[in-house]
């Protein structure tokens, strides 16, 4: 995906200056664009509002919500489902209808537990300094759309916004037919670049050969520098580990030594008795490896607390979603043991072998 957000401005040495034209987008601009680039599926034009607005239902209860003008296509492009009723129709755009489509907390602070379908609220403009900014008007609720939660990229909340008609916004508030964003979604990712040279083509075309009243945000390379920023992250959490099983690998040969050191009379009573090298080694390197994997299960063990801990704190905390779920990969937990009886058997592998080639004789002297 990736939208062209309308800019009146453009840089000019070292000050930013208006345009002399008087381009932007229209709605016919989507249409347009809908039906002369193949490499396109979807555009949604919107007139988005972010300011809170007054917001009141028709038994006096207030709300702070921000407000959008969008088209039918807009659900099917974020892939929403209406909870209750309906959303904006192709005969609303047509015939600019004051209908409304509510989101879930607007309703909640609007109406309760009752159903808000077939009642009216007014959203009042607020501030502006034109008549029709200041104007309030009464919308039909028609529908209700399912829980969104918060947008990770804006930080707002889509379950706080009142969706209307985008020529019913037009006509009623901003009195002009201008369209702030397109919002562009192409079949692949790999259409995208294709998209993109389309979409300006048609924007020149209709436009008087100007393409630089918008700006072109590309979710693809937000996408490229959300990787370079894992991929930073992966190494680093990396190198950490990485030092951790160093670190903790030579305790390990050190906690051996001394057991070696402290056990040498069992080592030569048993050679003595008949234990082969081999028998010898096999008993140290298996406590090594069982050390390990012990640790590497208690390990395992705190990590997965760990994980729903901080996903409930996530949630409760941060507010973006109705649930985190933490993933646990039962392939990685199993890595993760095994990992921890190589480390064990890495640097348990010279203690055994220490202790394997004591000479019993010597061994049994030691007090």
């Amino acid at each position: 995906m990736f939208k062209l957000y309308y800019n009146p401005w453009r840089r000019a040495g070292n000050r930013w200056v208006r345009h002399r034209h008087n381009e932007y987008f229209r709605y016919e601009d989507a249409l347009a664009i809908e039906a002369e680039c193949p490499s396109v599926k979807f555009v949604v034009p919107r007139l988005p509002r972010w300011e809170r607005v007054l917001i009141q239902a028709e038994g006096g209860a207030e709300a702070r919500s921000e407000y959008n003008g969008g088209t039918p296509v807009y659900a099917e492009a974020m892939n929403w489902n209406i909870q209750i009723g309906r959303f904006i129709t192709d005969e609303d755009i047509a015939n600019p209808t004051r209908v409304s489509v509510l989101g879930v907390d607007v309703v909640e602070t609007l109406f309760g537990t009752d159903s808000p379908l077939g009642k009216e609220i007014k959203i009042g403009m607020g501030r502006g300094r034109e008549r029709h900014q200041r104007k309030t008007e009464r919308f039909t609720v028609v529908g209700i759309l399912m829980p969104r939660w918060h947008s990770l990229r804006y930080g707002h909340s889509y379950d706080e916004i009142v969706y209307i008609p985008l020529t019913t916004m037009q006509q009623r508030f901003t009195g002009n037919d201008r369209v702030g964003i397109l919002d562009i979604h192409a079949h692949t990712i790999k259409d995208i670049p294709k998209a993109i040279e389309e979409v300006k083509t048609v924007i020149r075309k209709r436009h008087k050969n100007y393409d630089d009243f918008f700006n072109l945000w590309v979710m693809k390379d937000s996408m490229g520098q959300l990787e370079k920023i894992s991929k930073v992250i992966k190494i680093t959490l990396g190198s950490i580990a990485g030092f951790s099983l160093l670190v903790g690998g030579i305790g390990i040969m050190n906690m051996m030594l001394v057991a070696v050191n402290e056990r040498t009379r069992e080592i030569g009573l048993r050679k003595a008795v008949g234990a082969k090298r081999s028998d010898i080694l096999l008993q140290f390197l298996s406590e090594a490896v069982v050390m390990c994997t012990i640790g590497g299960t208690i390990g395992v063990g705190m990590g997965i607390l760990a994980g729903e801990g901080m996903a409930m704190l996530a949630v409760k905390i941060v507010k973006i979603v109705p649930e985190w779920p933490a993933v646990i990969s039962w392939q990685w937990v199993l890595i993760s043991v095994s990992f921890s009886a190589i480390i064990g058997i890495s640097f348990g592998l010279y203690p055994a072998m220490k202790a394997a080639t004591l000479p019993p004789i010597e061994a049994l002297r030691k007090d």
